[in-house]
């Protein structure tokens, strides 16, 4: 069962170790840029100003979220590279004391007498392990694999490739004019961006995927309603 699970995580290969970045961008992508959509269509604004807007939204509120992914991994990343620093440190200068520190932390786990001290002597024979398991036991801290640059590049792309999606009728009619109803096939088109991502969503968090794709449809639903009606009330104060 467990090679099952472990199996299905591992169906996008190398793409696998980025794909919450790029679920989570692309929904954030997509939920900000239709919400400034379906604002502008509330306000009855021109088409050409609808597209300005939306674009603008799209690359800075994108830059500004992977930036923001990728400095709170390097934090996390630079606070794990401090405390390891640390524990070398104190296992050079201290190694009694972190030596009863691994004791004690065994111990709690229920080992005792030579069981317990063969353990003690194969973890502090080592000193990479033994800073491991003081990081991982004491501090309760694991290192991070993943490159701070590309959790930001990968939350980047995501949010301009998905959040490009409530755009492209209205760039499309805008170079391309179309007798049809843009916001109709601009709100389908979102809606199934939403319904793809959704069931990424389901599979990096291993939840439903029915659920996973209603809560993105809800959250991407009511931030176009909010803003809608936000952009319908204001026209009537400023246009």
């Amino acid at each position: 069962m467990e090679k099952v699970i472990h199996h299905q995580n591992r169906k996008f290969g190398k793409l696998q170790e980025y794909l919450r970045e790029f679920v989570y961008g692309g929904i954030d992508g997509a939920v900000t840029t239709f919400a400034v959509v379906a604002g502008g269509y509330g306000a009855n604004l021109d088409a050409g100003i609808l597209i300005i807007l939306g674009f603008a939204n799209l690359f800075a509120d994108g830059f500004s979220m992977s930036v923001g992914a990728y400095l709170s991994a390097k934090s996390e990343r630079d606070n794990f590279n401090k405390h390891e620093k640390i524990e070398y440190w104190e296992i050079e200068n201290l190694p009694d004391l972190e030596r009863e520190e691994i004791a004690e932390i065994y111990r709690e786990k229920g080992f005792k007498g030579e069981l317990l001290d063969k353990i003690v002597n194969h973890i502090c024979s080592d000193k990479d392990l033994w800073v491991a398991e003081m990081m991982k036991d004491e501090l309760g801290m694991m290192k991070e694999s993943k490159s701070p640059f590309k959790i930001g590049l990968a939350t980047l792309l995501s949010f301009i490739l998905v959040g490009f999606i409530p755009l492209m009728v209205y760039l499309w009619d805008f170079f391309i004019p179309i007798d049809q109803d843009i916001f109709l096939w601009t709100s389908i088109l979102t809606g199934l961006a939403f319904v793809i991502v959704g069931w990424l969503k389901g599979i990096v968090n291993q939840t439903s995927a029915l659920r996973s794709i209603s809560e993105t449809l809800s959250l991407g639903l009511l931030a176009a309603v909010v803003a809608f009606y936000v952009g319908d009330v204001l026209e009537k104060f400023f246009l």
